[in-house]
């Protein structure tokens, strides 16, 4: 028999047991890497299930960039009135140095009560005044930043700022997969005028596959491109071609196993396939009655656009659609000057859409398993952006408090969360982060946000970027 000595032996087993002695010892000494991280993604989009019983299984998500003025819309300010013009007595964060001021600009616009609830809304939201008792309206939102890109990365992405990865959207597509094997799980409506502030990173996969990012459906019909056949080609003579080109990926498949990215290619073409029949009868409004066209504002053409979109909103998540995130053009929340004239006809804009969203999915049952959100990255500072004359002032960018709403899939309704101090500069109580806000929608979807975990570089990531998180149990139905 031959022997050999321990010298030898961790020499022929470098790899092996002498390995494990010096990770063990520079492990001790707290300077060993992680190992690898051994975990398989779910590189697919079948239904899944999630870790509890959900009160969500859909989510739109109405996003308006620019940072809707809270103290004008949502959060009255009577001490802001009050000492209108005067300097405010605190300290206070500007983008636009050379603009600056210190005076106080109390709201131009008259707040009242309404619904049973009596939330205050402003009287240039009277569509939304009479949702109040469906939603919840939290006024404590928080990013801590005042400009718009870094605050909408990190309401979308879980980190401020940073780019490259995935937005909620996609961690709900990849945690949950599709309800429907006909349409894309996660769908953008963008607006005529282009891409929001920031364009695709709002709807980015980020580090995680391209099928988990959001579908961009074009702002105007027709909103799918070629989307029918040419009519030589429709009906049998396409079904066979169908038929022979199934066939023949799933031969490629079988002789590539295990190639998730093959696997991913092939169910996109396939259903893009079966989209043909499915988006063109899930896009045609015209079929709805004259009564829901005016809920949502589609016979006036100040709310036409935005009202189709809302509606066409209700369409998706009502044929499975699990995601559908609406976007504006650039940032017309953004209300630097003139912030009177300029924040009404914003308002005029979506208001009646957004309220006719509500109502409607309430009357078809729908309300309760879908999760309406409402709100942008920032808000508004309570002092003036100085322009000289009163009725050319408007406000700067606020990330320190500002507010926003929610409906639905399993939210208390008619009630108002949290609050900003007596200026509304900042969110002084149960204060709420974006991270706090996609865990509370992880949540609604039946998911623990730590659970859901995607494997990139070495490392597991998590929806809220394992920042500080938490479940706002405050705004959830028991």
């Amino acid at each position: 028999m031959n022997q050999i000595t321990r010298r030898q032996l961790l020499a022929q087993t470098g790899m092996g047991i002498g390995a494990v002695a010096l990770q063990w010892m520079l492990a001790k000494e707290g300077i060993a890497t992680p190992p690898v991280l051994k975990l398989k993604p779910n590189n697919d989009l079948l239904a899944r299930k999630p870790h509890f019983e959900p009160r969500a299984k859909a989510m739109i998500s109405l996003f308006q960039h620019g940072g809707p003025s809270h103290m004008d819309l949502t959060d009255p300010k009577p001490e802001l009135t009050k000492f209108h013009g005067t300097d405010y007595p605190g300290d206070i964060h500007f983008s636009f140095v050379n603009q600056a001021s210190k005076k106080l600009l109390g709201s131009p616009f008259q707040f009242s009560k309404h619904g049973q609830c009596g939330t205050e809304i402003s009287e240039i939201l009277p569509h939304t005044a009479g949702i109040v008792d469906d939603i919840c309206l939290i006024r404590s939102m928080h990013t801590g930043a005042n400009g718009h890109e870094v605050s909408i990365r990190y309401f979308h992405g879980g980190i401020p700022g940073i780019l490259g990865r995935p937005t909620f959207g996609s961690w709900i597509t990849y945690a949950l997969g599709a309800e429907s094997q006909d349409l894309p799980a996660f769908m953008v409506l963008s607006d005529p005028g282009g891409h929001p502030v920031d364009g695709v990173t709002n709807w980015s996969n980020g580090f995680m596959p391209a099928m988990f990012q959001g579908t961009v459906l074009r702002p105007k019909e027709p909103r799918i491109l070629n989307l029918h056949p040419p009519a030589h080609l429709a009906g049998k003579l396409q079904r066979q071609n169908l038929d022979l080109l199934q066939s023949l990926n799933q031969t490629h498949l079988q002789a590539h196993p295990g190639e998730s990215e093959l696997e991913a290619r092939i169910a996109s073409y396939e259903l893009a396939a079966r989209m043909q029949t499915a988006a063109a009868e899930a896009l045609d409004v015209s079929n709805e009655t004259e009564a829901t066209h005016k809920l949502y504002g589609l016979d006036d053409p100040t709310t036409r656009e935005y009202g189709t979109r809302c509606l066409l909103a209700r369409r998706l998540v009502e044929r499975g659609v699990r995601f559908v995130q609406l976007f504006h053009s650039g940032q017309p929340w953004d209300n630097h000057s003139s912030i009177k004239s300029s924040l009404t006809d914003i308002c005029r804009k979506t208001d009646k859409p957004v309220a006719g969203l509500v109502k409607d999915l309430k009357q078809r049952g729908l309300l309760d398993s879908t999760l309406v959100h409402w709100g942008g990255e920032i808000g508004r500072l309570p002092v003036t952006q100085d322009h000289g004359k009163p009725e050319t002032a408007g406000r700067d960018h606020n990330g320190q408090g500002f507010s926003i709403w929610l409906a639905g899939g399993g939210i208390r309704p008619g009630m108002a969360f949290g609050a900003t101090d007596e200026f509304g500069h900042k969110a002084v109580e149960n204060v709420v982060t974006p991270n706090d806000f996609q865990a509370t929608i992880m949540h609604l979807f039946g998911l623990d946000h730590e659970q859901v975990i995607y494997p990139h570089n070495n490392q597991k990531q998590i929806v809220t970027a394992s920042r500080p998180a938490r479940v706002v149990k405050e705004i959830v139905t028991s």
